[in-house]
């Protein structure tokens, strides 16, 4: 057996030397990634430590967002955001949504979609709304068409801190909504019928919305 595999089956593990070269890096700097937190801690048997496919996909992540400028500081806070951030069963509940597709997402790619406008102020704030959660190394985001609105805003010059403040205040309407528009077709139909008819409700909120918007725009004019 190669002195650099693991002695058992299952998972890929890797030795320090092994797992520094495969990132890379120097076997100084990959303990001194660890010294810092950036990794989590390997699996220890006796005196060796074992790394896994988890430890080399964040060494990859860390490598990719210091050439995007992030300092070590930076992606220690967010390395820590995202271990604590929500599991993505917990963000998704009972199901997967019926009409929004979930996007997986690497953390550099999640950087590179926001740039320079993921900090961990505004990673917390994305998992507090549930728009956010984590499966392993990958981060889901819970709707790809948000994901695209939100990005689009900021691409625009709108900080992130500020799309998501005014995602929170939708959310609170949109739950009004939703109870409202429930309120009122089960009063007439079964229950059954929330999901063939859902599509009505949201054609009524998309065209209050336009016309709302259309108000606004010729009051500017």
């Amino acid at each position: 057996m190669a002195e650099d595999a693991a002695p058992q089956e299952g998972p890929r593990e890797y030795r320090t030397e092994e797992l520094a070269r495969l990132a890379g890096i120097t076997v100084r700097t990959l303990r001194f990634y660890r010294e810092r937190k950036l990794l989590p801690p390997p699996r220890r048997e006796g005196r060796i430590a074992w790394y896994d496919d988890h430890h080399l996909a964040r060494l990859r992540t860390i490598a990719a967002l210091l050439e995007r400028g992030h300092t070590l500081n930076g992606i220690a806070e967010l390395a820590e955001a995202l271990d604590q951030g929500r599991d993505v069963a917990d963000l998704l509940g009972v199901g997967t949504p019926t009409e929004e597709e979930p996007v997986r997402l690497t953390p550099e790619a999640l950087a590179a979609r926001f740039e320079g406008e993921v900090t961990p102020e505004n990673l917390a704030a994305a998992m507090e709304l549930g728009y956010l959660g984590t499966d392993g190394d990958q981060i889901v985001h819970i709707s790809r068409r948000l994901l695209d609105v939100s990005s689009a805003l900021v691409r625009e010059g709108i900080p992130l801190a500020e799309v998501l403040t005014a995602g929170a205040r939708v959310r609170e309407h949109a739950d009004a909504l939703a109870d409202l528009f429930t309120t009122l077709i089960l009063r007439h139909a079964p229950e059954e019928d929330l999901r063939r008819l859902r599509p009505l409700a949201r054609s009524v909120v998309e065209a209050e919305l336009s016309l709302a918007l259309d108000r606004r725009l010729n009051k500017r004019d």
